[in-house]
This record gives structure tokens, sequence and C-alpha cells, in this order.
């Protein structure tokens, strides 16, 4: 059979959890350029970079934290998969050295996997050949295993996982105990693509010791073991694990020299110019016989070819152009941050939520959602937590009172990871669909991007107030603030920092992002008006508004009374000389009375109670930053199925969060 009716015989829907990886990828494309039926499943954002340069439609990506029961239990509710691989995996790369992240991930994520497994469903593992560890030299699959690493012993652990589950709860599943493998995808800075991608520039890259020894398997021998054991795993089979290698040992010494007859490079290695690994050995190479009987599987790929093939793939692919900055440049698949300040808005709640992801799913970045219920009267904390539960991207932080949309917005600014963060209400009178414009600005360089209200849908006497007051602001303002540019924003990490940084008590977030300077722009929107209930915000509050953010970024109230008092002063002076004219020169008989004292009484008594008043503003500023109580107190964070509650806890989440 050859390779694409195999995968037309596979059955249907089919997940490539891990398919953000190299190999993952690889099987993901492969499948997905037969049949459509196939989901590539990710919660790695720094290796999203792949699925984005395939192009692969939104549709067909789907987010999954596989630590997450929950998690997985929905997607499998929801799409009903019938064949699974599972690629995912942490640990097996020197630069990952989080050890609780990879026993969680290997064990408990196949678990959770597995959990939801019927007997039905094909289950297929991407193990490793590190399992075997100190028992390294062609063992068979009955051969005992003898672990190195922590990710050995947590891949050791999935197997016996699959065993247990394949014997006694009757799950269809295989593991495949992986070699070298390598090929078009695999990240730039592993020995095969800096190999390639060195020879074809006429040198060797960094090299390890001359006597370690691998097993290379090329990567579409390794994808097509995949589908293979899809196919032919049965219930006398299940539960083994099968090694995927030529059974070929081969040294850096002879990789250098296979690569030199076939790139025809001129220079001499550099042995020893990088350190081996802490579990590299002499004596590596796999037994593929069981897999060759069982599976009908075998490599076919000479290393020469294969070399050759993924010379060819680089050169296809645009490496230096496209390759290599999509692997180093964190902007091209950033984790982008929504935060939403929420009061009395349980039943916008969930549209904001699934208008987001398929935003962001369109998008094909990795997001992160946090909902901020500001002591909201309504459900408001009962939808976030459902949410919470089922999608473990989403934060849900509950504040001890009403501290204000502010507020709110600096409690979820403080413990965001995401590259960027946009600043939304809950109202959903800023719209989702504008965030694909913020992140082409962002992606182009802009620190900050705002959105500008160009019209409002609202009746034509609020929206004439609104206009006004921005243009009067902006006149005030001793910086420049743009004009009608709410809260909606994108907001660059580098930006955000220095926002959660400021030591003020009372913030008018829209102020301090202009003052805080930065590359800035403006999208234009129109704003729609509120889909549930009525706005919060009434006449009393807007004035408030008004004045916090005169007070906070103006000083033209005091030099509005500076130059009244100069201009009365001499009007007052002038007064004086024409009575003093009038009495003896101009009109001695000019009447006097008690109006004009009066009319001036009250004009010089009003102006100093206005003066006094502006003057009073200024002080309680200054006397509500000196008590230097908090912007806000956070009763209970939600993350995933999660719950924090006490200070103690809260306070260690934000810690590791800044971090």
């Amino acid at each position: 059979m050859i390779y694409a009716d195999k995968i037309q015989q596979l059955k249907g829907p089919i997940f490539v959890f891990g398919a953000s990886g190299f190999i993952g990828a690889n099987l993901f494309k492969d499948i997905f350029s037969i049949r459509k039926d196939v989901y590539a499943l990710t919660h790695d954002a720094t290796k999203a970079w792949r699925l984005k340069l395939m192009d692969v439609p939104f549709e067909n990506i789907v987010h999954c934290d596989i630590l997450s029961n929950n998690s997985v239990e929905q997607i499998f509710e929801k799409y009903k998969p019938r064949t699974i691989f599972n690629l995912a995996a942490y640990g097996a790369y020197s630069k990952q050295k989080n050890i609780n992240l990879t026993y969680e991930t290997n064990v408990i994520g196949t678990v959770n996997i597995l959990e939801n497994c019927t007997d039905e469903t094909v289950y297929i593992h991407a193990g490793s050949s590190s399992e075997y560890g100190f028992n390294c030299t062609a063992p068979k699959e009955t051969d005992p295993v003898k672990p190195n690493s922590h990710y050995a012993v947590s891949k050791v652990s999935a197997a016996y996982l699959i065993e247990f589950y394949a014997k006694v709860h009757q799950r269809k599943a295989l593991n495949l105990r992986l070699y070298s493998i390598y090929g078009g995808w695999e990240e730039p800075d592993r020995l095969i693509p800096r190999l390639v991608e060195e020879a074809r520039k006429g040198k060797y890259p960094p090299l390890v010791s001359p006597d370690i020894s691998r097993d290379f398997v090329y990567i579409d021998d390794c994808v097509e073991a995949f589908v293979d054991a899809a196919l032919g795993v049965n219930s006398s089979i299940a539960g083994n694990s099968y090694n995927i290698a030529t059974g070929t040992k081969t040294t850096m010494r002879e990789l250098v020299d296979v690569s030199r007859q076939t790139f025809k490079i001129a220079d001499a290695p550099l042995w020893g110019s990088m350190p081996n690994r802490g579990w590299d050995l002499a004596e590596w190479y796999g037994d593929p016989t069981q897999a060759q009987q069982d599976l009908a599987w075998q490599a076919r790929t000479s290393l020469s070819d294969g070399l050759r093939l993924t010379k060819e793939w680089q050169e296809a692919h645009q490496y230096e152009e496209r390759l290599l900055p999509a692997f180093a440049n964190p902007k091209l698949n950033p984790v982008i941050t929504a935060i939403i300040a929420c009061y009395k808005d349980a039943q916008a709640i969930p549209f904001m939520y699934e208008r987001l992801v398929k935003t962001f799913n369109e998008m094909k970045v990795r997001y992160e959602i946090i909902f901020v219920n500001d002591a909201s009267p309504d459900n408001q904390e009962e939808v976030i937590n459902q949410i919470c539960q089922k999608d473990p991207n989403v934060i849900g932080i509950t504040h001890s009172r009403n501290f204000g949309s502010q507020s709110a917005f600096l409690s979820g600014m403080e413990i965001s990871t995401g590259d960027a963060v946009v600043l939304m209400d809950g109202d959903l009178q800023d719209p989702p669909e504008v965030i694909p414009q913020f992140y082409e600005k962002w992606s182009n360089g802009f620190d900050v991007v705002y959105g500008v209200r160009v019209q409002r849908e609202m009746k034509p006497h609020i929206h004439f107030f609104y206009k006004s007051f921005y243009k009067v602001f902006q006149n005030l303002s001793y910086i420049p603030i743009p004009r009608d540019a709410g809260d909606f924003s994108m907001i660059d990490r580098k930006v955000v920092k220095e926002l959660v940084a400021l030591p003020e008590t009372e913030q008018f977030l829209r102020g301090l992002r202009a003052w805080v300077g930065f590359k800035q722009t403006g999208v234009d929107y129109v704003r729609p008006e509120r889909m549930f209930g009525v706005s919060t915000n009434n006449w009393r509050k807007n004035i408030w508004w008004a004045k916090k953010a005169i007070f906070s970024f103006s000083f033209a109230p005091l030099e509005l009374m500076s130059y009244a008092g100069f201009i009365l002063t001499a009007c007052s002076v002038l007064g004086i000389f024409y009575q003093i004219l009038a009495k003896y020169i101009i009109a001695p008989d000019t009447p006097q009375g008690f109006t004009t004292v009066i009319i001036l009484i009250t004009l010089f008594g009003g102006l100093t109670l206005l003066g006094i008043s502006f003057l009073g503003e200024y002080i309680s500023k200054i006397f509500e930053e000196t008590k230097k109580r908090p912007k806000f107190i956070r009763t209970k964070i939600q993350k995933g199925e999660k719950v924090f509650r006490t200070s103690d806890e809260i306070m260690t989440l934000v810690k590791q969060r800044k971090k």
C-alpha cells in the first residue's frame, strides 16, 4: 500500500497532539495534504511558528492543555476523535530544564489523553530511545530499560502507562521509541539542521566528541511509522513498545565523513568544539526487528539521501529568510493577553470569550484571557469560573470590592504573561474583531496601538458631550493625548512593565499610556452600544471621569485662576482710576448705588471659591497618594481548575507570573 492510501485508511477524525513540534508538524502536514479531518493540537506557543509558516487553517488548530483533564475532555466531546497521535513531550532538549513540567507533560498528560480514549480509539504514542538509557546498545524491546535522565524516567513511565491501559482497559495503544529523527522543520539549533546549513556554505558546525554515536532516522520514515502503527495495532500487540530505528550505529566521525562526501566539503571539522550532552553515549543505536515483523515498517532512507533531502528542503523553504527568523523571533509567534474589566457583564462574558477565541485562532496566536470581576453584584464570578474550568488559558480574578476599571486593568496586567496585552471592557463595546488590526500595527514595530472611536452608536447629545470633552482635554493636557482614544488598546510587554511599576495610587490609564511614551499609533473603529443591560456610567460618574482626567494630566485650572487673578486685578485698578476720573472730571453727577458693589463681591467671591476648589482637587490627589493604599485587593484567582484563595497563595502566584 502506498503512503497516501495508508493515510486514507486511518479512522477519523484524527488528533495530532504536539503538532507544533518537529515530528508532530510533519505528521500533521502529511495527513492534512490528503484529508481535512485532522486537527493540530498545541499548547506550546514557542513552537507554533511551524503551523504559522505552513499556513494551517485556524479551523484545524485546536488549543488544548493536556495537563488539564477538563481541557482534554472538552475537545474529545466536541470532536470525537478516533485516531490519536500523541507527540506532546517536554524535557528532550537540554534547554528544557523544568523537572516538574517534564513529569507533568509526559506522564500526567498521557494519563489525561488515555482516560478520554475508548476501546475503539487508536492511540499511538511518541516514546524515546532514551528510555533504554545505559542499556543503549541495540536493545530489543524486551530488554530492561535503564533510564539515565529525568526525561528518560518520565518516558518509561508513559510506556508502562500505555501497557497498563492496553492490558487492563483494552486501549488500542502502542509506544514508538524514536531514535535520532532528523529532516525538514527540525529546530534550527539541532545537530543535523546546523550541519546541513553550514555544509551549504562549505563548513562544519561546532561538534561534540567524534566517538559519540546515534541512530539517524529520516523524518519521512518516522512519520510513516506512526501511520503504520495506527493501521497495524490490534489486541495481540496493544501495549507494546517498538524501536523506530535503522539499526545502524553512526558515530559523529562517520556522520562528518558522509556529509563531506555528500556536500563536497573541503574544510576539516573541529572536534570537541561543543560540549557533550550529559546523556550522550558511544554505543547508541537500535534494533528495529520487531517493528518490521509486527508493523511491516522499516527505514528506507539512507543517511546520505536524508542529508541531501534536508538540504533540498532548506533551499526550497527559504531557510535563512523565513525559517531562522521565525525560530529566533518570538514576536512571530506571540502570546496575546486579553484583559477584560467586568462589572455587571455576566450576560456578555460568554459572548466575549467565544469571539476572542475565534479571533485569536484566526490570527494563529497563542492567547491568554484574564477576566477581572470587580465585585459585580450579579452572577459574573460563576460565569467566569465555568469558562476557566473548560479553558486553561483563561484566568479569573475577583476583587474584594469595586475598585473601578483602571484598577481592574492593572490587576490583570500585573499577572499577565503575554508578549502584548489588550485592554477591553466586558460589555462588548470594544469589539474583539478589531484586535487583528492592532496586531498588524504591533507586529510592524508600534509599542502601543489604541482604538480611536470615529463613531459611537449612542444618542446624539451624549455623543456630542464625549466629543467635546476629548477635544477640551486634549487642549488642556500638558502631554499630547490622542483624541477619542479610550482604554481599548494593545500594549507591548515592555510598556506594560512601566505602567505596572508606576507608584501613583489613582491612575488614569489612557493618560499614563501617553505619558510613558514609546512608539504609538491609532486604529479607527466604531464603538457599538452595549449588547446587554445599560451603561454603568451616569452623568455624575462621567463628570467624575472628566475631573480625574483633567486634574491628573493638566495644570490648566490653576493657570486659569492665575490668569483670572491678574486680569481681574488689572480691571479693578482700571475701575478705581475710572471712578476717580468720573467723580472729579468726566461725570461728577454719577449716581452712587449698591448694585456694583454686590456684583463685584459676588464675582470675586465666586472666583475665590472656584480657585479654592481647584486647589482642593490637587491637594486631595496629594493626600490620596500619600496614603499609599493598594490599588486593588484580590480575594481569588482561578487558572483553569486551580483556585488560589489565601493571600499567601495569591502573592506566590503573582510573584511566579511576574518572573
